[in-house]
């Protein structure tokens, strides 16, 4: 009977052993994979042959809603691991009536982008235009003045060394008249740019421009060298549900890798859109890895920029998931 029960705690022991040495693997497995996630998500862009560079609206509602400075750009996207910056008009507030800024308010856009790009070591890419007219409606008088309110955003990318401003195609809903107005207004508008040495570039943000062969024929029939495209990996939506409620969805889009495919041989800048990711850190919406190999098949190499939308994570660990996917990403390309 003693024999039996020295038996017994042997055994027990053994397995309470064994337990233990399981219980204390598995702990060191799950810090070692949350620490490893924790570094990958602030890895350095360079390590991983990529150029990337962050929209300022993936940080709108900080500047927006949380009062934050949007002169600050520059410093938050360095501390993120960034070496580029895509800046946003429209987080500058106009200081006129009808969404004008006076020539004061170009120059403080000016002065101080510039002194914060300079001190933080970063490289201005371009600016995103809004509310500054439809390049693409039907009136010419309309569209003419729509034209010449974009030229101070082209001086102000010249001054502050920015390659690009991006315009939106807004306007008539009738295809052939936008196609005409579209590359009307695209004409004058590089014309002036020509002469600041900036690209005018158009994204696909909804309507017709998110037809991406119907915006890669407009690009044909302007035949500039410095109008192109921005392909947005997220914006092919021609129709929504409910225009007045950006919530009820899309009822009509575009097949989003044909139409990136479509736009990239004139491509001059590339935004990667996110807005949810799955517990391995894929954007549930979006095959970064297909995206990123039509970007790469088409010989692009300058900078893919981080445009982070979603509402599950907050602004700056949804811009740092959508960074370290992309980073994931182009290392599984061919």
């Amino acid at each position: 009977m003693k024999t039996k029960n020295l038996i017994l705690n042997s055994v027990s022991g053994v397995l309470v052993l064994v337990f233990l040495l399981l219980s204390s693997c598995k702990e060191k497995v799950k810090k070692d994979t949350t620490d490893d996630l924790r570094i990958s998500m602030t890895k350095d862009s360079q390590e991983a042959d990529v150029k990337l560079s962050l929209a300022q609206w993936s940080i709108n509602q900080m500047i927006r809603f949380d009062s934050v400075d949007p002169y600050t750009f520059a410093e938050k996207a360095k501390n993120w691991g960034f070496t580029g910056l895509e800046y946003v008009s429209q987080l500058y507030p106009a200081d006129l009536p009808n969404n004008e800024y006076s020539p004061e308010a170009m120059a403080k856009f000016i002065e101080k982008t510039k002194a914060a790009s300079d001190k933080h070591g970063m490289e201005n890419v371009l600016i995103m235009i809004d509310r500054q007219g439809n390049l693409a409606v039907d009136d010419a008088k309309e569209r003419d003045e729509a034209v010449q309110r974009h030229f101070k955003w082209v001086d102000a990318a010249a001054a502050i060394g920015c390659h690009a401003i991006r315009v939106n195609l807004a306007g008539s809903d009738v295809p052939e008249n936008w196609k005409k107005n579209s590359v009307d207004g695209l004409t004058k508008l590089a014309t002036y740019a020509k002469t600041k040495n900036i690209n005018i570039i158009v994204e696909n943000h909804g309507g017709l421009s998110s037809n991406g062969a119907m915006l890669a024929e407009v690009m044909e029939m302007v035949n500039m060298d410095n109008c192109g495209t921005l392909p947005d990996f997220g914006n092919f939506c021609m129709k929504r549900k409910d225009p007045k409620d950006y919530a009820a969805g899309c009822a009509e889009m575009y097949d989003i890798y044909k139409g990136v495919a479509e736009l990239m041989p004139r491509a001059k800048a590339v935004s990667a859109k996110a807005h949810d990711f799955d517990e391995a850190g894929n954007e549930t919406n979006i095959d970064y890895t297909k995206m990123l190999q039509i970007v790469k098949d088409a010989g692009y190499s300058g900078y893919i920029g981080v445009e982070y939308e979603g509402s599950v994570l907050g602004e700056e660990e949804g811009i740092l998931a959508t960074k370290n996917l992309i980073i994931m990403a182009s290392e599984k390309l061919k």
